[in-house]
């Protein structure tokens, strides 16, 4: 059996370095998400309302549940939290 190492999780369970490279976009914006709007502490259901989603769609995001999230998604729900976003782009290693 080969052993393989990889530089990250995502790396590792993606099929494809974009699709690796989307799910890292996602799970940053995602935890940069969780942690403003638990930095409101008000309940779901006000956090929900600012972020123009449903409180079981907040609930998702709280858990950290990075599969249910498109990265447009994420981008919406980080305007309305009034995080702004900036992207940097590098060449691959």
């Amino acid at each position: 059996m080969e052993v393989q190492t990889f530089d990250d999780v995502f790396d590792a369970i993606a099929n494809t370095p974009a699709e690796a490279a989307s799910m890292k976009a996602r799970a940053d914006l995602l935890g940069a998400l969780v942690a403003h709007v638990k930095s409101w502490n008000v309940t779901q259901e006000v956090a929900a309302g600012r972020l123009g989603i449903t409180r079981p769609r907040i609930n998702d995001l709280l858990r950290g549940k990075l599969g249910k999230f498109s990265l447009d998604a994420l981008v919406d729900m980080a305007t309305a939290a009034g995080l702004k976003l900036e992207i940097r782009i590098a060449e691959a290693a």
